[in-house]
């Protein structure tokens, strides 16, 4: 019997170009008010309870349902932060705070910044998804939170 991660090979990779540079970009993911605007997908509301911008640094966020349709899928999580390199990138841990095995785990997620011609690419890649998580479900929530993320910096940019 091997002692292997269930989770090791569920991995998911988004990009989306958002028309601002990368400084504003970089800064939206660590302050507590644009994140709570921009991170939670549609449907959902966000509260930021805690945010420790640093290597070693803590943060901890809970997601409400808005809708009917979402109001069982609330859900706290957090996380360490790895590596800040400014307008480059982010490597930040994740994980949800359950008793349910399927949803436990540790995350990995890695946030790129590159400049372009028209602002700059971000590209979302996160490791190690638990295994109730469908890889559908989280290409399409990061695909709709970076849209919230384009909507805030391009109009305050």
């Amino acid at each position: 019997m091997t002692n292997q991660d269930p989770n090791a090979g569920q991995s998911i990779t988004v990009s989306r170009v958002i028309e601002a540079p990368p400084e504003r970009v970089y800064e939206a993911f660590l302050d507590p008010d644009d994140l709570a605007q921009w991170l939670p997908p549609t449907g959902f509301s966000a509260e930021v309870h805690e945010l420790e911008p640093e290597v070693g640094g803590k943060f901890r966020i809970t997601f409400t349902g808005d809708t009917e349709e979402f109001a069982d899928y609330g859900h706290s999580f957090g996380g360490t932060y790895k590596e800040l390199k400014p307008s480059e990138r982010i490597v930040h841990t994740d994980a949800f705070e359950t008793d349910d095995p399927a949803m436990a785990g540790e995350m990995l997620v890695t946030v790129t910044f590159v400049a372009v011609p028209d602002g700059t690419e971000v590209t979302v890649h996160q490791e190690r998804i638990p295994e109730n998580i469908r890889t559908e479900d989280a290409t399409a929530g990061w695909t709709d939170s970076l849209a919230n993320l384009a909507d805030l910096v391009e109009d305050s940019s």
